[in-house]
């Protein structure tokens, strides 16, 4: 198996089984979406001046296995702002679009303001060493770090730590692409319980402070809310020098479709294993 989300055809990108979400054979799953249309938008930003610092992907409509393309156009640019869109189009339909605020980084002010001192922090190197590449993501909950997603489905508080996935074959990932994929797995930190994962995205909003420096990226849940099937959950983005800033997504309850980690699992190449 190819260990990225997509392959090249000139400007089309040809999902591999590694963008196969859990919920339907034919879906493409968020993080699949987010990283595409993040290294689309990264390809048409000529400004080495920017770097992003808010990134929101709308999930309206699912995309399916088949090929897509991304297009990409310019809303508004200043000379400290620059604000960007992002089309995930398929058999000539958009199926996931995103937006982009630019900024221009600058000298902190002298004043002092109020920051959290609970900060999360990378799990020890001698339970999980620094990681040169993609892996089975690890995580955190009632029982420590692990990469046993069956032993992880508990209504404990969840956190991960990933080594993204390449978005296309033969690419190295870039830090912005790494990260916009990684927040879609938000609704996974935050959304995961004793029954598995029984709430869908159908967005995902990104804010940076900076981008992460190398490859590994943790997301520690913060805040989840839930009425009436509709649930609201957020994580503190951090990688191995501390926090970066936070994701958030809004969620639909999807209890139909559970992803039951029960039945689901990978092995060692990433392939997805069933239980039953």
């Amino acid at each position: 198996m190819d260990l990225c989300f997509f392959t090249l055809d000139d400007d089309t990108l040809i999902p591999t089984d590694l963008a196969r979400s859990l919920w339907s054979e034919n879906q493409m799953h968020g993080v699949a979406i987010s990283g595409a249309l993040a290294r689309g938008m990264e390809h048409a930003m000529t400004r080495e001046d920017l770097r992003p610092a808010r990134w929101t992907v709308d999930l309206f409509m699912p995309a399916t296995m088949d090929p897509v393309t991304v297009e990409t156009s310019v809303l508004r640019e200043g000379s400290r702002l620059a604000l960007v869109e992002s089309r995930l189009v398929q058999d000539g339909q958009m199926r996931a679009r995103a937006t982009a605020v630019w900024l221009r980084p600058s000298e902190d002010p002298d004043g002092t303001v109020w920051r959290p001192t609970d900060l999360p922090t990378p799990p020890p190197v001698d339970v999980v060493p620094p990681m040169t590449g993609p892996d089975i993501p690890w995580f955190r909950s009632d029982i420590g770090w692990a990469q046993d997603f069956k032993a992880h489905q508990n209504a404990g508080r969840h956190e991960s730590w990933t080594y993204v996935v390449p978005v296309v074959k033969d690419e190295e990932p870039t830090p912005f692409q790494s990260v916009a994929a990684v927040a879609d797995s938000t609704s996974m930190v935050c959304n995961w319980g004793d029954k598995g994962v029984q709430y869908i995205n159908t967005d995902i909003t990104l804010s940076l402070a900076r981008l992460p420096q190398g490859l590994e990226i943790g997301l520690r849940a913060e805040h989840w809310t839930g009425e009436d099937g509709i649930a609201v959950g957020v994580c503190t983005v951090h990688d191995r020098a501390g926090a970066i800033g936070h994701s958030m997504v809004t969620a639909l309850s999807n209890a139909k479709r559970t992803v039951d980690f029960q039945k689901h699992d990978f092995d060692d190449e990433g392939n997805r294993t069933s239980r039953v």
